[in-house]
């Protein structure tokens, strides 16, 4: 449950005023439906991050403890220090424009799929599923933890973005990854 927890509370901290919530937001400005939209972040975000999961539980497959122990909480540390750097959206104004003829469900789905790709939360599911040695409650941590902060993006917009302290939760966010990656270190080698 520890494994749950702790995906749901760092990709949701790790969502905020990033690029997929950004485009979340766009996504609702533009097609105004916000049920199709949700279901189909929801099943994009159940499917890169099931991928991803299962690619972590692999990589303990082939990497020794001690190397993976090392790639991991760097890997943490490096998602520290991601999460000060603001994302933007680049010109996804034509990326949804190019997909739209898929309707609204297709084109978000498809748009919020690529997207996450390389993004911060995939890296740091692939990272939880590594540390945690568990696919099912990281891949269901981190899909809700995108949940909690892209369904209240979708429904309330902008209003709601222009009023949240997102510099501050980036700096939690970077606490928490700097935390568990020199944890992960210190319990390795002192417990």
């Amino acid at each position: 449950m520890y494994e749950f927890l702790l995906s749901t509370a760092i990709v949701a901290l790790a969502e905020m005023g990033d690029k997929t919530q950004l485009l979340a937001l766009l996504l609702a400005a533009r097609f105004r439906k916000p049920v199709p939209i949700l279901v189909a972040i929801l099943l994009a975000t159940l499917i890169n991050h099931g991928l991803s999961a299962v690619l972590g539980q692999w990589v303990t497959t082939v990497i020794g403890p001690e190397v993976l122990l090392w790639i991991v909480s760097i890997g943490f540390i490096a998602m520290a220090v991601w999460m000060l750097i603001p994302d933007e959206l680049g010109d996804e104004n034509a990326s949804i424009n190019k997909w739209q003829k898929f309707g609204v469900f297709g084109a978000t789905f498809i748009l919020f799929f690529l997207a996450e790709i390389g993004d911060k939360t995939q890296i740091a599911t692939v990272a939880l599923a590594a540390r945690f040695d568990s696919v099912f409650w990281v891949m269901l941590g981190t899909t809700l933890g995108m949940m909690l902060a892209n369904a209240p993006a979708v429904f309330l917009g902008d209003k709601l973005a222009n009023k949240l302290p997102i510099s501050l939760i980036h700096k939690i966010g970077a606490a928490i990854f700097l935390v568990i990656g020199v944890a992960t270190l210190v319990q390795y080698y002192f417990f």
